[in-house]
């Protein structure tokens, strides 16, 4: 595992930095008017903003077309790097048609504000069945990633990019911590290991019981939940962020653990995404990257742990981070707490599985989580935040 001044090397080497200077962003701006203008939705300026902090190290804009088919196909970069999910700027053909490889895109926001620049070196037509059945395992267009590439424009755009201002989050502006700032911080409490820990669900007591297995082998933890875009019906943000505020003051030790948001959008790619995400926090300078049962899933497209059986497919220690991989926690009720198949001597009815799709269902029909499943704190959080919704 590469050492790197800040713990562990970022991906590539090195972290980028695609923040435009004070200089660099006054000259963007006094050329906005002139520039042929590009909308971003919410993925593509969350990924704008990942590529610029360093979160997407070592990419420095969104991909040309020798990199998406390799990745696409291979899972690494054309110089043979892995990685694991295309990052593409899809545009229509009318809008793609005027713009000249060369030129200076400006990139503009959902409400139109100047956010980016795109120095376009390229655009491409892709094959966006192709894209699906080797991403995301499937082309059916149910599946949410996969509606997302038939919906998107037929042209990628690729070039470097520049964000013009990091804005705080509006959300979340105390848990706005960047890789940079994420790495000073490990350093600063001497963490030479730390295991991330993802989640676009709201955290439950099967969570609670592998983050805490992983922590008694590491020196910190980075929690480290998505808060860019996700499905309609998935636990909105502002929520999740309370119940892991409410796990932060009574469940875990606070000098261990790191809250942190990751602005980065969902994609429900399953194993691919497990590899995609695990490179994310190894450029935050996170060491160890868990794995539980179906990452990043969704429906009943992937099995129980393809993603963890998908690092297998890449040499040991050719990704610089080390997975952890664990079962699926349940509550055991006869030993009367967490636990997984390999701790547990129970069977059967024995055990309390509860999925988060099943939590949702009981909270929208006013019932609470049980306790074996839920916290109690987060599981009245989740029940008032419902109530309210």
């Amino acid at each position: 595992m590469t050492q790197h001044a800040d713990g562990i090397a970022p991906h590539g080497g090195k972290l980028i930095d695609r923040l435009a200077t004070e200089a660099e962003s006054k000259e963007f701006l006094e050329k906005a008017d002139s520039l042929p203008r590009v909308q971003l939705d919410q993925r593509a300026l969350s990924d704008l903003v990942m590529i610029a902090i360093g979160g997407f190290s070592p990419l420095t804009g969104f991909m040309e077309q020798a990199d998406y088919e390799t990745v696409v196909t291979d899972m690494r970069l054309e110089n043979g790097t892995p990685w694991s999910v295309p990052v593409t700027l899809s545009v229509s053909e009318d809008i793609a048609e005027p713009l000249k490889e060369g030129e200076w895109v400006r990139l503009d926001d959902e409400s139109g504000r100047f956010v980016g620049v795109l120095e376009l070196t390229q655009k491409y037509r892709y094959n966006k069945n192709h894209e699906a059945t080797n991403v995301y395992r499937t082309d059916e267009e149910k599946h949410p990633g996969v509606a997302v590439i038939y919906q998107q424009g037929a042209i990628n755009l690729a070039g470097p990019v520049w964000l013009l201002e990091r804005d705080a989050h509006p959300l979340f502006p105390t848990y706005q911590i960047d890789p940079a700032a994420s790495r000073a911080q490990f350093r600063d409490r001497g963490w030479k290991t730390v295991v991330g820990f993802q989640t676009r669900n709201p955290i439950h007591r099967a969570h609670e019981y592998i983050i805490k297995c992983a922590l008694e082998t590491v020196d910190g933890l980075f929690l480290h939940p998505l808060v860019g875009a996700t499905k309609s019906d998935d636990i909105p943000a502002d929520v999740r962020m309370r119940c892991y505020e409410i796990m932060m003051e009574n469940y875990f030790p606070k000098e261990r653990v790191i809250l942190a948001i990751n602005p980065s959008a969902m994609r429900y790619a399953g194993p691919r995404e497990a590899i995609f995400h695990a490179l994310i926090r190894k450029n935050y300078g996170c060491t160890h990257f868990i794995v539980g049962r179906d990452h990043a899933g969704v429906g009943d497209y992937y099995g129980t742990y393809d993603a963890q059986k998908i690092f297998e497919e890449f040499e040991p220690g050719e990704l610089g981070i080390t997975p952890m991989k664990f079962e699926h926690a349940f509550y055991c009720k006869r030993t009367e707490g967490m636990a997984t198949s390999k701790t547990s001597p129970s069977t059967g009815e024995e055990r309390i599985h509860l999925s988060g799709t099943k939590v949702r269902a009981l909270l929208r029909s006013g019932e609470m989580p049980p306790p074996e499943f839920s916290r109690p704190l987060v599981a009245a959080e989740l029940a008032r935040a419902m109530k309210t919704s």
